[in-house]
C-alpha cells in the first residue's frame, strides 16, 4: 500500500529526496510521516505532516529535513539536506489511510529505504 524510494549512499553534507506513494483503495489520507531506524536502535519519528499541512520534526533534523505531501498523488516526501553520518538508517514512511468512506483510518507502513551517509 505504501512504496518508498529515494534512498542511497551519500557523502556527509549531501542531500537526498525520499518519496513514498500510497496505492490501492484510497478514500482519504490523514497524517503522513517518516520514521527511521538506525542499526541497533529503536525506530524513531523523524517528521510528520497532517492532513491540514502542519508539520513537526524531531529536534535532531530540524532545519535540515523538510517533509511535504502531494494529496493529488497520494504521496509524501522527505527532503534531507546537510546529511550526517548519524542520519544513516532505514527510513520508513507511514500513513493513516481511509480505504473506503464508511470505515475509519488504518495505519500503514512502507517497506523502508536505506540511507547511508559515508565518505
Amino acid at each position: 500500500q505504501l512504496q518508498a524510494s529515494g534512498g542511497g549512499l551519500v557523502q556527509p553534507g549531501g542531500s537526498l529526496r525520499l518519496s513514498c506513494a500510497a496505492s490501492g483503495s484510497i478514500f482519504s489520507i490523514g497524517d503522513m510521516a517518516w520514521y527511521r531506524q538506525a542499526p541497533g536502535k529503536q525506530r524513531e519519528l523523524v517528521a510528520i505532516i497532517r492532513s491540514g499541512g502542519s508539520t513537526n520534526y524531531a529536534d535532531s533534523v530540524k532545519a535540515r529535513f523538510t517533509i511535504s505531501r502531494d494529496n493529488a498523488k497520494n504521496s509524501v516526501y522527505l527532503q534531507v539536506n546537510s546529511l550526517k553520518a548519524e542520519d544513516t538508517a532505514v527510513y520508513y514512511c507511514n500513513a493513516d489511510i481511509r480505504n473506503v468512506a464508511w470505515t475509519g483510518y488504518t495505519n500503514y507502513w512502507g517497506q523502508g529505504t536505506l540511507v547511508t551517509v559515508s565518505s
